[in-house]
């Protein structure tokens, strides 16, 4: 109804916060794409089920009302929660990661329905991924979110240059350079074939497809962490979460 205070949208769980003795602060992807802060009031109380319906990732069908600053939820019901009552330590890291570059990627004033399907189409894949997987997995949704903003790695030739034998990752250059251009680059990696392949292959193949590849463990955790630096450069902040996931 025009002029309502209150709107339905389905919408994954990216942060909580606490706020007072019984009330939390809700992160929100809605299903728009937008960035939704809303306060769960008296989601901290004894026998409260909103918290539990609210968990990080958790994908809920929200009422929402909106307020000055923070909008309200007025009731929360569990569409699905793809890290079950007992998560992995290893599933609950890379999930924290993926929520918190998700976080910095999505905004108040901004749709995108491309991110929340690309999202859940991420949190629906990592519940059945190993170690491993779920490496190459956070890895591939870094890039292809980032990739979908406009931070796409060039991956062609030299991008300094245009040296078609690029033997180095650059991610403050935007993506290979040759071993000469690199030399002036501080922050360098060197790459060899097979690892440019796997990093063409984390943006052109599914997730579905991802997680059934054959990849070494070395190449999957280096492959993490050239996600990382990719988006903490071109997100320009700090990701405390993956920061954590990958000194693990």
């Amino acid at each position: 109804m025009a002029g309502s205070r209150t709107y339905r949208t389905k919408a994954i769980v990216l942060d909580k916060t606490k706020l007072k003795e019984t009330d939390l602060i809700l992160t929100l992807m809605g299903e728009s794409g937008r960035q939704i802060r809303a306060v769960a009031k008296g989601a901290r109380k004894p026998g409260s089920r909103l918290a539990a319906r609210c968990d990080l990732c958790c994908e809920v069908d929200v009422l929402l009302a909106h307020g000055r600053s923070l909008d309200i939820v007025s009731q929360a019901d569990l569409v699905n929660s793809p890290l079950g009552a007992q998560p992995s330590y290893e599933l609950l890291s890379a999930a924290s990661a993926a929520a918190e570059v998700a976080q910095a990627c999505t905004y108040e004033d901004a749709d995108d329905p491309f991110v929340y399907a690309m999202t859940r189409a991420f949190f629906g894949q990592i519940p059945r991924a190993d170690a491993v997987h779920l490496d190459l997995l956070l890895a591939a949704y870094v890039f292809k979110l980032l990739c979908h903003l406009g931070y796409r790695p060039d991956y062609s030739s030299c991008v300094a240059c245009e040296d078609e034998r690029p033997t180095c990752f650059s991610a403050q250059m935007g993506g290979l350079l040759c071993a000469s251009c690199a030399a002036t680059i501080p922050g360098c990696e060197q790459v060899d074939e097979v690892t440019v392949r796997w990093l063409t292959a984390l943006i052109g193949l599914r997730f579905d497809e991802l997680a059934t590849a054959v990849i070494d463990p070395l190449q999957a955790a280096r492959l993490l962490s050239f996600a990382h630096v990719w988006a903490a450069t071109h997100l320009d902040c700090r990701l405390r979460a993956f920061e954590f996931l990958l000194g693990r």
